[in-house]
């Protein structure tokens, strides 16, 4: 009871009202909030506070902004869910449109960033795609070799601009898009806004994965293993969270030599063989299912199937299957 009546107390407000009609069209910075509400970030707060105290909003840190959410389960998050046919008078109604056409404004703001970010770094992306085969051909590789699997909820470890998780929104039931910069975690946000499918963006680190065992069905980690000094540390992480029978995908480089790659994008590793990866995927429990190599330029592109063993060990398919395939640059 006195659960139920702190819901109803936190709801006894206009501008909490106002706070989740606002959450439930989207996640928000607490200072995106004050602005969309037209008020001092710590009265804001004050608010976001009591909501959070009822277990109808939950706050997350990313760097240093709080974004904040509908609770997804529990009393609360059952009321917020019902929001949209509470009996809002005219003047409230009129209000809460008024709040979604400021709403909009932060939407264009979003992707008025992510566009400068892009002006800003498209030089030193163009000189690294410039090296290999056409990203759209990787895409397409990626998503014909997770064909006819259930992805489920799905974890894109490394988001970057969120762009896996994009592609593989419409198989997928969730998606939790990890990154360890926020400004790209924002970026994403942006990119991501209008899916259709839940995606939680999460800041965390790949050697260290703040999600609890065995509770995702697939995991990609595209181009972004060649980051990390203790790559087999990250296929370990990401073996741990996977659900028995639940697959990884990998895409990065085969090895090479560019050194200048080093310098020009702060690559830890030149690139991975099979007999790397398979064992890898061996020691973490995966069975390796499948492998292909995109060639079209200096660099080659490998992807690399796993899945998570089940009780009874299934034999490992040999490395080399689908070795040599080749997608015309």
């Amino acid at each position: 009871m006195s659960e139920l009546i702190d819901i109803f107390r936190a709801l006894a407000d206009p501008t909490r009202l106002r706070v989740v009609a606002l959450l439930r069209e989207m996640e928000l910075a607490i200072g995106e909030l004050a602005a969309v509400l037209e008020q001092s970030q710590p009265r804001v707060s004050r608010h976001v506070r009591i909501l959070a105290e009822a277990g109808i909003v939950e706050r997350r840190r990313e760097g240093s902004w709080v974004f904040l959410r509908i609770a997804e389960r529990g009393p609360g998050a059952d009321m917020a869910a019902a929001a949209g046919a509470w009996p809002f008078s005219t003047r409230e109604a009129l209000v809460i449109a008024q709040d979604a056409r400021r709403l909009a404004a932060v939407r264009a703001e979003r992707a008025a960033v992510a566009e400068r970010y892009f002006a800003d770094h498209a030089a030193e992306w163009d000189a690294i795609r410039s090296r290999h085969v056409a990203e759209s051909e990787v895409e397409d590789a990626m998503v014909a070799m997770m064909h006819g699997r259930a992805l489920g909820h799905l974890l894109d470890v490394g988001t970057g601009t969120g762009r896996m998780a994009e592609i593989f929104a419409p198989t997928a039931q969730r998606i939790t898009a990890l990154d360890r910069s926020p400004e790209m975690l924002r970026i994403a946000r942006a990119k991501l806004s209008d899916q259709a499918v839940p995606v939680d963006l999460v800041q965390g680190d790949f050697l260290a994965l703040p999600i609890a065992d065995a509770c995702v069905d697939s995991v990609v980690i595209h181009q972004a293993l060649h980051f990390a000094h203790e790559p087999e540390r990250v296929i370990a992480e990401a073996a741990r969270v996977l659900r028995d029978g639940g697959r990884l995908l990998v895409a990065d480089f085969a090895p090479h030599e560019d050194e200048d790659l080093r310098a020009l994008a702060a690559h830890a590793r030149l690139g991975f063989s099979d007999t790397q990866i398979g064992g890898w995927f061996a020691a973490s429990g995966l069975t390796l299912e499948r492998t292909q190599t995109l060639e079209g330029g200096a660099l080659a592109v490998k992807l690399w199937l796993g899945a998570r063993r089940r009780d009874q060990d299934q034999p490992p398919v040999a490395a080399g299957d689908g070795e040599g395939k080749r997608l015309a640059a």
